[in-house]
């Protein structure tokens, strides 16, 4: 199924796609003035492209930025932007770490922020070649001129059609497959990390191959994929009870951390193609606050970071609410905690100057 979901497929109900948000229905979203606007921030996760029908650039992503919050440093996800046009099929992805290490160096001009874009580059590599991806993983290296810090393979899949599998998912238990668990070793012992994407039925692949690799370096994004649409909807109290014994397992594992956010689409908590207005910061924080506190209560500070998941979450939220609604949720936190959750966790993980 296509990335991208049109205007005449945005229909009540309808998630698991990304679509260009709605500008005019943001502008109804209450306005709020940042939170503890000093906090040092990283933003673990966000996306730049330019795609037919949707643009995000180092221009959009400074525009957001610069609403209030103190973003001091990001690092960019892969998401199947800028690949080369030619050449084999398997480098072809390095082309997205070469745009993404082109503006991050413009980052660097001061002439978009004061925030530095793509300091920590996370590419994708096909790790079904086994062995055969270290040329890949050496060519990704080299283009992120000093950025490059992992891969983010997604497998993240599910046997219904309304979901919207990982475009890289081609079936279940891909992170057991012996040549898919060959590629990770390569790239364990390239010193690189391993971003993990998987849906929370599947939180029992992660679990293992955290096991069968006590030395990489995982890191599970979206609080470890909560489905809430589809065969999951109306389950929220199932949903939830499935999920968290599972995070007891991962969080008991040293080598996983676990990024705080990104369930804009998937836990789908509120439907942005029919309520009239988009949610305060105090609502949203009601509808994640489970998942994220729960994150925080069982890996600790120490081994979460936030992430803004941008544009994506431009779906439902602006971008100044969107990390009021994290600080709402940590409102109680200690100062040394917060300084982990927003930034000190994201730089020893990501190894970001």
């Amino acid at each position: 199924m296509p990335l991208f979901m049109t205007d005449a497929q945005r229909t009540p109900g309808t998630f698991g796609r990304i679509f260009e948000p709605d500008a005019g229905w943001l502008a109804k979203q209450p306005h709020e003035e940042a939170l503890e606007p000093e906090l040092p921030i990283i933003d673990t996760h966000h996306h730049l492209w330019d795609l037919p029908g949707s643009r995000y650039l180092i221009s959009e992503l400074a525009d957001d930025m610069r609403t209030g919050h103190n973003i001091v440093q990001t690092v960019f996800l892969e998401c199947h932007a800028m690949y080369r046009e030619d050449g084999p099929p398997e480098m072809r992805p390095v082309g997205e770490t070469t745009f993404a290490a082109g503006l991050a160096a413009m980052s660097e001009s001061g002439n978009y922020g004061p925030a530095r874009v793509a300091q920590g580059i996370v590419g994708m590599a096909d790790l079904s070649l086994g062995d055969a991806v270290r040329p890949v993983l050496e060519a990704h290296i080299r283009a992120g001129d000093g950025r490059f810090r992992g891969v983010r393979y997604a497998t993240a899949w599910d046997a219904s059609e309304v979901i919207g599998n990982s475009y890289t998912a081609d079936g279940p238990h891909m992170l057991a497959r012996p040549r898919v668990r060959a590629g990770i070793a390569c790239l364990a012992s390239l010193g690189l990390s391993y971003d993990a994407w998987v849906f929370h039925p599947q939180l029992g692949d992660v679990i293992e191959l955290a096991r069968a690799m006590p030395d990489l370096n995982i890191v599970l994004g979206h609080c470890g994929g909560p489905l809430g649409y589809g065969p999951y909807a109306n389950r929220r109290e199932a949903v939830f009870a499935e999920w968290k014994p599972k995070m007891i397992e991962l969080a008991a594992l040293p080598n996983v951390t676990v990024k705080l956010g990104g369930m804009m689409m998937r836990l789908a908590a509120f439907d942005y193609n029919v309520v009239p207005a988009p949610p305060s910061s105090v609502e949203l924080a009601e509808m994640w606050r489970p998942y994220i506190e729960t994150c925080i209560e069982l890996f600790g500070a120490e081994r979460c970071m936030f992430e803004s998941n941008f544009p994506v979450e431009k779906m439902g939220s602006s971008y100044v609410t969107l990390w009021n609604c994290f600080k709402r949720i940590t409102a109680a936190a200690s100062a040394s905690e917060k300084a982990s959750l927003y930034s000190d966790t994201a730089r020893r993980v990501y190894r970001l100057g």
